[in-house]
C-alpha cells in the first residue's frame, strides 16, 4: 500500500494536529504500522513485528471471516437500533448464552468506557445510591465518570483527586499487597477490607451503589484475584444494598482459556449483577455491551428516561460480533489460549529459575504477567529494566508492553491465534536480553531451582501441555510455586492463591 507521508512527516502532522496527551507506543522511536495479519503487524518498510499485546484484534488482525461479515452487511444496510433487525436479537441471544442464565438483558454501546459508564447508571438507578467501591490501580475508562473511579488515572492528579463518593479497596495482590502468598486465606482477608469500607461509609451516612472490579486487573499489573474473593465481596456489597459490576473489557471472550469470561475463574457459585465488555468483542470494530439482570434493566426503564444509542447495536456491529463468536468457536481459540498459555507459563517459569531479574510469573490462558525486580527478596520493582527490555524486544521485532503501578510488569495479551512457536521465540529473546542486562549490571544469577523446578517437573510429568494444566493459574516466587491445574474444587474449602502487582 502506498503511503501518503514518510514516517517523519506522519509524526510531525500528529504532533501538530493530535492532542499531546494522546501518547504512542515506544515514544522514543514510534512505529508506523500500515497493515497487520493474524498475530503480526507490518511497518511502512514491510518489517514484520510479532504482536504480543493487542487484545483488541482478538481473533487475529484483519481476520478474513470477520471482514467478509462486515462487508456483506455494509452492502445491505447500516442503521440504528430503533428499527427491527435480526442481527441485533440474534447477537444478543448468542452473547447471553455464554453467561449465567440471570444475565439476560443487553445494552449495546460503542466502547468499554461507554459500557462502564452505563453500568454505573444502571447500578445507581437500581440501588438509589451514589457511592462506588473500586480497587487500587483500577482502570475502567476515559470518561469523567470513569476517571473518578480509576485510581490508575486519578492518582496522577494529586492527593485530593479522589471524590467523596469513591472508596478504594486494596487490590487483591498476594505478591506485593497487604496479604501475600503466605497468608492462609487471602481471599477472605481482602474481602474483609471491602466490608470495612462499607461499614465506614455507612457510619458516615453514605450508601454503596456498586463494587466494580476488572475480573483480572490489566493496567494494574496483570492481577488475578484469589478464588473466593468475588463471592465474599458480593455478599458484603449485596447486604449493603449495592450491586457487583464485573469489568470484562480487557479479559473476556475466552482469553482465559477454559472459561469464556474471566469472572468464571472464581467458580460456578459466583455471578455478577452487571457485566461490561468491549475491546475484543468486535476484533477492532468499535462496539461494546452491558449485560445485566431483568430486574436491574426494568428498574432502569422505570426511571422514565428513554435510553437510546445511535450506533450501539447497529446491523454491521452485530454482524461483526456474530462473526467473532463464530471464529472463536470454529478455530478453537479458547483451547489454543489454554495450550499456548500453559506453554508460555512453563517457558517463563524456567526464566524465573534462571534470572534474578524475574520476581514472579503469573497468568491464565493468554493473559500473563512477568514481574521484574531488582531484588527477589525485597521484590523491588525493576522499572527502568522493564522499559529497557521492551525497547530491546522491539529491536528484535517483538512488541510487548510494561505496566502496573511501578511500570515493571511485562504484559502478554496477544491475539488469540498466538502460537507455541511465537511463545518460544519471544521467551528466547527475553532470556537472551535478561542475560545481557544482568551481565551488564553485575547481577549474579542465583540458583532458585528448589520448589520451582519441582513444580515445573510435576506439571510436565503429569501429561501433555494440553492436558497438564487446562486451567492453570501460575504464580512463581522465591518462596513458593503456585501452579494449579484445578482452579477451584467443588467444595472449595481452601481458597487458591493468586497474585498481581
Amino acid at each position: 500500500m502506498e503511503e501518503h507521508y514518510t514516517k517523519a512527516e506522519t509524526l510531525a502532522l500528529r504532533r501538530k494536529h493530535i492532542g499531546p496527551s494522546c501518547k504512542v507506543f515506544f515514544a522514543k522511536d514510534p512505529l508506523k504500522i500500515v497493515r497487520a495479519q493474524g498475530q503480526y503487524m507490518f511497518d511502512e518498510k514491510g518489517e514484520k513485528y510479532l504482536d504480543c499485546i493487542n487484545n483488541v484484534a482478538h481473533v487475529g488482525h484483519s481476520h478474513p471471516y470477520v471482514i467478509k461479515a462486515a462487508t456483506k452487511q455494509m452492502e445491505l444496510l447500516n442503521t440504528n437500533s430503533r428499527f427491527l433487525h435480526d442481527n441485533l436479537v440474534q447477537y444478543a441471544q448468542r452473547l447471553t448464552a455464554t453467561l449465567p442464565e440471570k444475565l439476560s438483558v443487553c445494552y449495546f454501546v460503542n466502547s468499554g468506557s461507554e459500557a462502564n459508564d452505563l453500568a454505573l447508571r444502571l447500578a445507581r438507578q437500581y440501588c438509589g445510591h451514589q457511592d462506588v467501591i473500586t480497587l487500587e490501580n483500577a482502570y475502567h475508562g476515559h470518561l469523567t465518570s470513569l476517571i473518578d473511579i480509576s485510581p490508575y488515572k486519578f492518582n496522577q492528579l494529586g492527593k485530593d483527586s479522589k471524590k467523596e463518593f469513591v472508596h478504594v479497596a486494596p487490590s487483591p495482590d498476594i505478591y506485593r499487597g497487604k496479604y501475600r502468598e503466605d497468608h492462609p486465606d487471602p481471599a477472605s482477608a481482602y474481602a474483609e477490607e471491602v466490608k470495612k469500607i462499607i461499614e465506614e461509609a455507612e457510619k458516615n451516612g453514605r450508601k454503596i451503589a456498586a463494587f466494580i472490579a476488572e475480573s483480572m486487573q490489566s493496567c494494574g499489573g496483570q492481577v488475578i484475584p484469589p478464588v473466593g474473593y468475588f463471592q465474599k465481596v458480593a455478599e458484603y456489597v449485596h447486604a449493603a444494598g449495592g450491586v457487583f459490576i464485573a469489568d470484562e473489557v480487557q479479559v473476556g471472550f475466552g482469553r482465559v482459556g477454559k472459561h469464556f469470561w474471566a469472572f468464571q475463574l472464581q467458580g460456578e457459585d459466583f455471578v455478577p449483577d452487571i457485566v461490561t465488555m468491549g475491546k475484543p468483542i468486535g476484533n477492532g470494530h468499535p462496539m461494546s455491551c452491558v449485560i445485566t439482570t431483568r430486574e436491574i434493566a426494568e428498574s432502569f426503564g422505570a426511571s422514565g428516561m428513554e435510553y437510546f444509542n445511535t450506533f450501539g447495536g447497529n446491523p454491521v456491529s452485530c454482524a461483526i460480533g456474530l462473526a467473532v463468536l463464530d471464529v472463536i468457536e470454529r478455530e478453537d481459540l479458547q483451547g489454543n489460549a489454554t495450550r499456548v498459555g500453559n506453554y508460555l507459563l512453563e517457558l517463563l517459569a524456567e526464566q524465573k529459575e534462571k534470572h534474578p531479574l524475574v520476581g514472579d510469573i503469573r497468568g491464565v490462558g493468554l493473559f500473563v504477567g512477568v514481574d521484574l525486580v531488582k531484588d527477589q527478596q525485597a521484590r523491588t520493582p525493576a522499572t527502568a529494566e522493564a522499559l529497557h527490555l521492551i525497547y530491546k524486544l522491539k529491536e528484535h521485532h517483538i512488541l510487548l508492553s510494561a505496566d502496573g503501578p511501578h511500570r515493571n510488569i511485562l504484559k502478554f495479551k496477544p491475539p488469540m491465534c498466538f502460537t507455541m512457536e511465537d511463545a518460544k521465540h519471544t521467551v528466547e529473546a527475553i532470556d537472551a536480553l535478561l542475560t545481557e542486562m544482568e551481565e551488564a549490571t553485575g547481577m549474579k544469577t542465583e540458583n532458585n531451582a528448589s520448589t520451582n523446578v519441582q513444580c515445573k517437573r510435576k506439571a510436565t510429568e503429569g501429561g501433555s501441555q494440553a492436558e497438564g494444566a487446562s486451567e492453570s493459574i501460575s504464580h512463581m516466587n522465591g518462596a513458593a510455586c503456585r501452579q494449579e491445574n484445578g482452579l477451584y474444587s467443588k467444595k472449595r474449602s481452601v481458597p487458591s492463591k493468586r497474585i498481581r502487582t
